[in-house]
């Protein structure tokens, strides 16, 4: 087997396993609350049911195999410094912890990635006899690759629901207004948004809420929610609501502004999004369209061209 046959089916291999990790992600079910859904579970159920009937109803990862991966995480917090351990939740927050893993097991997760892309690569050379100095330094880069894509496609989560976060927050600050307006105090205009949008912001109001029930300031819930999502329109938006309950301004017109602030400012990344498209567009128009065009257009006048004299005098 020729080195780059070898080195491409490593590549090839590499890419579908990222694919199956990709489509594993993006097919994860949103996050819910666990209390909740079996409270509300067991309250539309007609009979009753006992807490090992709505455990077993549970499916089967949720019962065995998430559990076991959160306690090999709770183990390997034992030896994760805590500085390192509260950047991966964190991060794991603002991502929504779409798997409900333990900041542990995430990492511990980095490395046992690490060591399969690194040890498989490593082991393919090893059983075909090649140059293992050239495995070796294969390896070191698949251990690298390895040990990022965790965090890559953990970046990938945070931004794309720091986007929908971002698109959602005019529309329910357009709630908001109306049921302050008509009436109703903050909490409850909140609680009007966590019940009509079951999107990310409608969820981090629900959290906002819950936490206001459990004896929290509302300024230090609203903070912490817009420390777990750091986009930068709801912290501008948390910090008027704040200032405006501490000096006593109408809330009814503070919501007013901030929601003609948002929707201006979401026009400007729209259009801002709309002018990067062209330069976007010039790198598959000149490296795969264009050469596509060039091939039908002038193929025929080649072939006609060879079957010329000139042709003949050319080859």
């Amino acid at each position: 087997m020729e080195p780059l046959m070898l080195i491409g089916i490593i590549l090839v291999g590499a890419v579908i396993l990222a694919v199956i990790l990709v489509i594993i992600g993006l097919n994860t079910p949103e996050v819910v609350d666990p209390i909740q859904s079996r409270l509300a579970e067991f309250s539309s159920s007609d009979e009753l049911m006992t807490l090992e009937d709505i455990e077993m109803s549970l499916r089967f990862h949720e019962r065995v195999i998430m559990p076991l991966f959160n306690r090999i995480g709770v183990f390997a917090s034992r030896f994760t410094p805590q500085a390192t351990l509260q950047s991966a939740r964190h991060r794991l927050e603002m991502a929504g912890n779409p798997m409900q893993l333990d900041p542990a097991f995430f990492l511990l997760m980095r490395m046992v990635m690490a060591v399969v892309f690194g040890g498989s690569v490593f082991a393919v050379f090893a059983i075909t006899g090649r140059n293992w100095l050239q495995g070796l330094g294969l390896s070191t880069l698949f251990i690298v690759v390895g040990f990022v894509f965790p965090d890559i496609w953990l970046t990938g989560r945070i931004r794309s629901r720091q986007k929908a976060v971002f698109r959602a927050l005019p529309d329910a600050l357009d709630l908001l207004t109306v049921c302050v307006e008509a009436g109703l105090g903050f909490d409850a205009a909140m609680g009007n948004v966590h019940e009509k949008w079951e999107d990310d912001l409608g969820l981090e109001f629900g959290r906002v809420l819950q936490e206001i029930r459990l004896g929290k300031l509302r300024r230090e819930a609203l903070r912490d929610m817009s420390e777990r999502l750091e986009v930068s329109e709801l912290t501008s938006f948390v910090a008027a609501v704040i200032q405006s309950e501490q000096l006593g301004v109408s809330m009814a017109k503070v919501l007013r502004i901030q929601s003609d602030q948002m929707r201006v400012r979401r026009r400007q990344m729209a259009e801002e999004e709309a002018n990067k498209a062209p330069v976007k567009m010039v790198f598959p128009i000149g490296c795969l369209i264009f050469p596509s065009i060039l091939l039908i257009l002038l193929g025929p006048a080649a072939l006609t061209m060879l079957s010329s004299p000139l042709g003949a005098i050319l080859r």
